[in-house]
C-alpha cells in the first residue's frame, strides 16, 4: 500500500498511541483489511475512520481490489410474529447468575450490552457510541449513548454502567462473569467520569478489554442502578427493542415490540420462544411448520436441514467443547497419560462423523484457526495409538486403566462422548460414561457443588468468543477464590509458566506480540494436555424458507429485530 506522509497524519490526528500504531500496521502492508477493521473495532477507531483509511490506502496502492459492500432489503413483510426454538434455559434467568446458552439468549433479547461482537468478529457500538484506551491499556474509558431509555421510562446514565460492573465483577458475589473479570477488574476499578462517561481501570495491560464488554460476556446487559438481579425473570428490564410479554420456565417465553427503542424499531411485532430440552423435537417443529427458526443445531441428527428446503446460516466459530482430565487426581496427574488420551482419538474422523466437515479440527489449546492470534505454526496433534500405548507404559499403565466420564445430553456432546470412549479402550483404557441433563450436570457451576468441575473427567460445551481471553483464563489458569481466577478450571490445571505466558498474552496490544506467544501457550499446552480441544465447530442456525433476516451470533444469541416472514 502507498499514502501519503501528508495524508495519514491527517487520518491519525486525535488518535492515541494505540490507534495509530495500528493504523501504522495496516498502511505499511503488515495485516490485513479484515484484521485491520477488527482491531480497529477493538480498540476504539471509529467505522467511518476505518473506512477512510481503507479507502486512502486502496486508491494510493495499484494492486488494492476494489470492494463494495451491500445489504439487501427484507424478502418479507414487517409486522410478523416470529416463532424460534431454543435449547431449555437450565435455571433462573438471573444475568449475574445465567451460565447457559438458552439462558443467554434470553438476556439478548430484552438487554443490551456496550457493544456487539458481530458474526465477524467485530466490535459493534450499542450502549457505548465509542472506547478508547490509553498508552498501556490498562484504563479503557467507554462513553455511554445518550437518549436512551430503560423499559420503564427510566433514562439511561453512566450510574446504571457503573453499578451493573461493579455488580457484576464483585469477587464476593456469585456472578458468572467472574469467569472474565477475574485478575482483570473489581468494584474498585470502575468510575465514572461524568454522566455519560465510564473508566475501566484494570488491575492489568488488557488488549482486548473492549471485548469483555460486548455480547461475548454475556452476562453484562446494562442493569437500573440499584436494579436487584434476582428479580429480573419477573421483568426483563433492559434497554432493547423488545419487551416482555411472558415468561413460562422450562416452557418457553413471547415479546413484543418495543415503541418506545431508542434505535430502529424492530421489524416483527412480537416474537415467541419455545424451550426444547434435546434438538430432536426442534427439528421436527421447523419441517412441521410449528417454528420459523431454530435457534442452533448440531449436523448429528438434522441432516435432512442440509439438504435444501431451509435457509442454513454457517458462521465459521471458537465455539468447541473441551474434555478435561483432573491434574490433581490419578491416572492423570502424569501429563504422559492425558497426552495418551489425546493421542487416542482420530480428530478428523470425528470431525466428519459429528459434522459432516462443519467444524475446524482442534489441537488442544483453545487458540481456534478462527482466531487472527492463532500461530499456525504449532505442528498439528494426529491420532497415534502406538505413542500412546508407549507413554502409558511408561507412567505405568501399560495394562490401561478404569475412569468415568460425566457429560450433559446437549447436541452432538453424548456421540462425541462415546467415541472417546471407544478410542480409548483402542489403547486399553476403560472409561465408563455418564450423561447427564445439562442442570444435573452443571449444579451451582462452583466447585464441590458441580459435576461440570468436579468429575474425574469432564466434556463440556463452550460458547464462542471473539478473543481467547475467557478460553485461556477461566478453565485453564490457576484457581484463586479470592482474584477469581480458574472459576471454570474443570481440570484443576496450574501451572505458573502458563500462567506468565497468559498474562503476557493478555496485555499485548499488536497482533505479532500476540501471535508469538501464542505459540508458546499452544506448545506448553500440548506438552501438558490438561484439556484435549478436539474441533472448533460451525454455528449453524435453521429458519424457514419464508423467513429472513434472523442475526445469530456464534456465542448463541439469536437477534429476531430485523427478521421477517414472506
Amino acid at each position: 500500500m502507498r499514502i501519503s506522509n501528508r495524508r495519514l497524519g491527517q487520518l491519525r490526528q486525535g488518535q492515541g498511541e494505540i490507534a495509530n500504531h495500528v493504523i501504522d500496521e495496516f498502511a505499511a502492508g503488515r495485516i490485513s483489511r479484515r484484521e485491520f477493521i477488527r482491531r480497529g473495532s477493538v480498540i476504539g477507531i471509529s467505522m467511518p475512520l476505518l473506512g477512510a483509511i481503507i479507502s486512502a490506502c486502496s486508491s494510493s496502492s495499484s494492486t488494492a481490489p476494489a470492494t463494495s459492500s451491500s445489504s439487501g432489503a427484507p424478502a418479507g413483510k414487517a409486522g410478523a410474529i416470529i416463532k424460534a426454538g431454543i435449547v431449555t434455559p437450565t435455571g433462573q434467568i438471573n444475568p449475574v447468575t445465567v451460565p447457559d446458552q438458552g439462558g443467554l439468549d434470553m438476556l439478548g433479547q430484552t438487554g443490551e450490552y456496550l457493544c456487539l461482537s458481530d458474526q465477524t468478529l467485530t466490535l459493534k457500538p450499542v450502549l457505548a457510541t465509542s472506547w478508547s484506551a490509553n498508552s498501556k491499556a490498562d484504563v479503557w474509558t467507554f462513553k455511554i449513548r445518550q437518549g436512551v431509555k430503560f423499559h420503564n421510562g427510566a433514562p439511561l446514565t453512566a450510574d446504571d454502567v457503573v453499578y451493573t460492573y461493579k455488580l457484576q465483577s464483585n469477587p464476593s458475589g456469585s456472578s458468572n462473569a467472574l469467569s472474565v473479570f477475574g485478575g482483570v477488574l473489581t468494584p474498585a476499578g470502575v468510575k465514572k467520569v461524568d454522566d455519560h462517561t465510564v473508566a475501566f481501570h484494570l488491575e492489568a495491560p488488557n488488549g482486548n478489554f473492549p471485548y469483555l464488554t460486548s455480547s461475548d460476556n454475556y452476562n453484562m446487559i446494562i442493569l437500573p442502578n440499584g436494579y436487584d438481579p434476582t428479580k429480573w425473570q419477573s421483568s426483563f428490564i433492559g434497554t432493547g427493542p423488545f419487551v416482555l410479554n411472558s415468561y413460562t420456565p422450562k416452557v418457553g417465553a413471547s415479546f413484543k415490540r418495543n415503541e418506545s427503542y431508542w434505535g430502529t424499531k424492530a421489524l416483527p411485532s412480537a416474537t415467541q420462544f419455545t424451550f426444547y430440552d434435546t434438538q430432536t423435537p426442534s427439528i421436527l417443529a421447523l419441517t412441521a411448520g410449528t417454528i420459523d427458526v431454530v435457534g442452533q443445531f448440531s449436523v448429528a441428527g438434522a441432516e435432512q436441514l442440509l439438504t435444501g428446503g431451509y435457509n442454513i446460516i454457517r458462521l465459521k466459530s471458537s465455539a468447541h467443547r473441551e474434555l478435561s482430565m483432573r491434574c490433581d487426581q490419578a491416572p492423570f496427574t502424569d501429563p504422559r497419560v492425558r497426552q495418551a488420551i489425546a493421542l487416542a482419538l482420530n480428530r478428523p474422523g470425528i470431525i466428519q462423523a459429528l459434522f459432516k466437515g462443519y467444524a475446524d479440527v482442534g489441537n488442544d489449546s483453545p487458540f481456534a484457526p478462527v482466531f487472527p492470534s492463532t500461530n499456525s505454526g504449532v505442528a498439528q496433534r494426529a491420532q497415534d495409538l502406538a505413542k500412546a500405548k508407549s507413554l502409558l507404559s511408561a507412567a505405568g499403565h501399560g495394562s490401561g486403566f478404569s475412569t468415568q466420564l460425566i457429560t450433559e445430553q446437549a447436541q452432538e456432546i453424548p456421540q462425541y462422548a462415546q467415541i472417546v470412549v471407544q478410542e480409548a479402550a483402542a489403547i486399553g483404557v476403560k472409561v465408563s460414561l455418564k450423561v447427564e441433563s445439562s442442570a444435573a450436570y452443571y449444579g451451582k457451576a462452583t466447585f464441590g457443588n458441580s459435576d461440570w468441575l468436579d468429575a474425574t473427567m469432564s466434556l463440556v460445551d463452550y460458547g464462542h468468543r471473539g478473543v481467547p481471553n475467557v478460553f485461556l483464563g477461566a478453565p485453564l489458569e490457576s484457581i484463586n477464590a479470592k482474584t477469581g481466577t480458574g472459576a471454570w478450571n474443570a481440570a484443576h490445571f496450574s501451572n505458573s509458566q502458563y500462567d506468565k505466558l497468559v498474562s503476557q498474552y493478555v496485555g499485548a496490544i499488536d497482533l505479532s506480540t500476540q501471535r508469538s506467544i501464542a505459540g508458546q501457550i499452544q506448545t506448553l499446552l500440548l506438552d501438558q494436555t490438561p484439556v484435549i480441544y478436539g474441533y472448533f465447530y460451525n454455528y449453524l442456525t435453521a429458519t424457514a424458507k419464508n423467513v429472513s433476516g434472523v442475526y445469530p451470533t456464534a456465542i448463541g444469541h439469536l437477534f429476531l429485530t430485523s427478521a421477517t416472514k414472506g
